[in-house]
């Protein structure tokens, strides 16, 4: 028997975040259930599992009758997220599971509780990082991570911590996207490799939170299980094989050429160009002096170029990518310049965000002298132009 009433926000989030891990096509029947228990102290848990993932919400509410149950998640998930804006009660009523709200009622089948399995218990954080931090770090890496599940190691996101410096890191062979940031490791000394599954650590950022902390800890046996954990709510995921490419080692070649772009117009005019291209057409970005020449055709089709400003330092060069590759490079930088890096046109290239400049600076029509860069670095392989 499980009695309780809660507001109907407060349920929906706490039901989007033990929804996020269920599979769409479960093992066994019965991980296709969130499992809702009420205590006696007012807590109210949701919990979503599939062996590898699990995660849980706990929120305050008012308990009439503590227990629990479980139902379809799923299920669950798409009628609180469309019920009205009233209190929601639910209540056990023999095999079935009754969701009041207004005038509208839904009764869901129960599903055998004590056949669920058992779910893990986070571990003990290894360090805090704040949660806007941490989303912005995993949305700019992730895209570039691989979807062959032959090869796991390209579908995850390698993380390395050391003291309080965090790295993360995708690649799916044709680029690379890395972020440093820093963090608060509970030990100063604390060094770590982990390879965490890409969706999953996506997933979990983007339901992170604003104003957060996140708090990273290693367990299991073996340190093959991360916890991630924000207020009232917490994931783990199994790790991946820890093996990766020395991703670092590539990214800090000596490059020839530099050129510096504004990034929303660059962003606006691929995106233009990029209308008349088919799949596996390149686009190509022809750098000379003070400008930049955008360009594509497909066969005898159609064709498009568009010129821009840019600050050419090094010799002219004429290289050409995959446009959404290029594209997702570009939707991590969030400064007003962009750095592109390239020693020629079959060699990678290196993008990176240039810090934007301070208020007390006069000029804005040319980039910041700041030669750094804010943590985010994404190379990106060329595609070989024929004649």
């Amino acid at each position: 028997m499980v009695e309780f009433r809660v507001e109907r926000q407060t349920l929906a989030e706490a039901v989007a975040w033990a929804a996020r891990t269920l599979p769409s096509r479960p093992a066994l029947p019965v991980l296709a259930g969130m499992l809702v228990e009420a205590s006696a102290d007012g807590a109210l848990t949701l919990s979503g599992f599939d062996y590898e993932v699990s995660a849980k919400a706990a929120v305050a509410t008012d308990v009439t009758e503590p227990g629990r149950v479980l139902v379809p998640g799923r299920l669950l998930a798409d009628i609180v997220r469309n019920l009205p804006p009233y209190p929601v009660e639910v209540v056990t009523k023999g095999t079935e599971v009754v969701v009041r709200c207004g005038s509208a009622e839904f009764g869901l089948q129960t599903m055998p509780v004590e056949d669920y399995p058992t779910l893990p218990e986070p571990p003990q954080p290894s360090g805090t990082v704040p949660g806007e931090v941490f989303a912005a770090a995993v949305a700019q890496v992730t895209p570039a991570a691989g979807r062959d599940e032959t090869l796991p190691m390209l579908t995850g996101v390698r993380i390395d911590f050391d003291g309080d410096t965090m790295w993360l890191a995708c690649t799916d062979r044709y680029r690379i996207a890395a972020r440093e940031l820093t963090w608060s490791p509970s030990d100063p000394g604390f060094t770590a490799g982990i390879v965490v599954p890409a969706r999953t650590l996506a997933d979990t950022a983007r339901a992170i939170r604003p104003g957060s902390q996140v708090a990273i800890g290693l367990g299991g046996t073996g340190d093959t299980l991360l916890g991630i954990s924000s207020g009232d709510r917490s994931t783990t995921t199994r790790l991946l094989d820890d093996q990766f490419i020395n991703y670092r080692s590539r990214l800090s070649d000596a490059w020839s050429t530099t050129a510096k772009v504004r990034t929303a117009p660059f962003i606006e005019a691929i995106k233009r160009v990029a209308l008349v291209t088919e799949r596996n057409t390149p686009l190509r970005l022809d750098f000379t002096g003070d400008q930049v020449l955008i360009r594509a055709a497909s066969g005898d089709a159609a064709r498009a170029n568009e010129t821009i400003p840019a600050l050419l330092t090094g010799e002219g060069i004429d290289i050409a990518f995959s446009p959404q590759y290029l594209l997702d490079g570009l939707a991590g930088i969030d400064t007003e310049y962009t750095r592109l890096e390239c020693t020629g046109p079959t060699r990678p290239a290196l993008l990176t965000a240039i810090p934007d400049r301070r208020d007390d600076d006069a000029d804005s029509d040319t980039p910041p002298d700041d030669t750094g860069d804010t943590g985010f670095r994404y190379l990106l392989m060329p595609i070989r132009l024929t004649a």
